[in-house]
């Protein structure tokens, strides 16, 4: 069984900082791709930075220069570095892991930025 489990999420006033960590758990076979998807009230969940098996890494354009992903491939862990936050990244942050067989989701960190 297959376990992604978020944590690093919190309430940070805008312009401070965050680090999202995803930590994948069991019988894990070959994995294509590791990413952070966020979703907003009333909102689709979109891309917000993945990481490919040999580091390719892709954006979205909203988080380019503040955001940065990176794979700890031994602890099977992918963080996200969250810098000058601002309200509307306001958001449920996810997981997800593609590999091989099949994708797998976590169940998702609250990151809130307000002052």
């Amino acid at each position: 069984q297959v376990q992604l489990v978020e944590s690093g999420g919190g309430l940070v006033q805008p312009g401070g900082s965050l680090r999202l960590s995803c930590v994948v758990s069991g019988n894990i076979f070959s994995i294509l791709f590791m990413g952070w998807y966020r979703q907003a009230p009333g909102k689709q969940r979109d891309l917000v930075a993945s990481i490919t098996n040999i580091g390719t890494t892709n954006y979205a354009d909203s988080v380019k220069g503040r955001f940065t992903i990176s794979r700890d491939g031994g602890k099977n862990t992918v963080y996200l570095q969250m810098n000058s936050l601002k309200p509307e990244d306001t958001a449920v942050y996810y997981c997800k892991l593609i590999t091989t067989r099949r994708e797998y989701w976590g169940q998702g960190t609250q990151v809130t930025v307000s002052s």
